[in-house]
């Protein structure tokens, strides 16, 4: 018995002294990979930052340029009907829209979601316009109508989107 003891009395401070090492070395390697993983980020935060601008820079102009007053500054109706103008917005505005769809990756899933509606909504209006018109009309007649359309919208949905996207990068740079 008095051997267990003697055996005891040894093997019990080293046993916790080996738990007490373990748990001292296993939190510096814990606090270390931390602190590895933050340089990490704040570094890929820094060549990511101008990406991340350059991209609500973006989509802010691909806003502004699908709002329908600058739309139909920008793409002149004249020699065309209303089927053929609308055809011509609706284009322009899903090319400009593929153009800028990689800019995605760089926004919250909330922003995304507000252009893509803002573009939909804005095709859609100039579709439901130009169902309304006689097709032969001259396309300057459609111009008019969505004028009109637009004005009579309390906020259209590239303002909120653009006004969300301006408070975003406020809030996160």
């Amino acid at each position: 018995m008095d051997v267990i003891l003697d055996i005891l009395k040894y093997a019990l401070p080293s046993v916790f002294l080996l738990l007490l090492c373990y748990m001292m070395l296993s939190n510096f390697m814990e606090n270390e990979e931390k602190r590895r993983s933050y340089f990490l980020k704040k570094e890929t935060q820094k060549s990511a930052l101008p990406i991340r601008l350059q991209a609500y820079e973006r989509l802010s102009l691909f806003l502004e340029r699908i709002t329908p007053d600058r739309l139909l500054l920008r793409l002149s109706s004249k020699g065309m009907n209303v089927q053929q103008y609308r055809s011509l917005l609706v284009n322009a505005i899903r090319q400009e829209f593929e153009h800028n769809l990689s800019q995605q990756i760089y926004l919250s899933d909330e922003a995304w979601k507000l252009v893509v509606t803002a573009k939909s909504a804005t095709v859609g209006i100039i579709n439901n316009v130009a169902e309304e018109l006689d097709p032969k009309l001259e396309g300057i007649e459609l111009s008019k109508a969505i004028l009109n359309k637009v004005m009579e919208m309390e906020s259209f949905p590239t303002k909120k989107a653009l006004g969300f996207l301006k408070r975003e990068v406020k809030r996160d740079f």
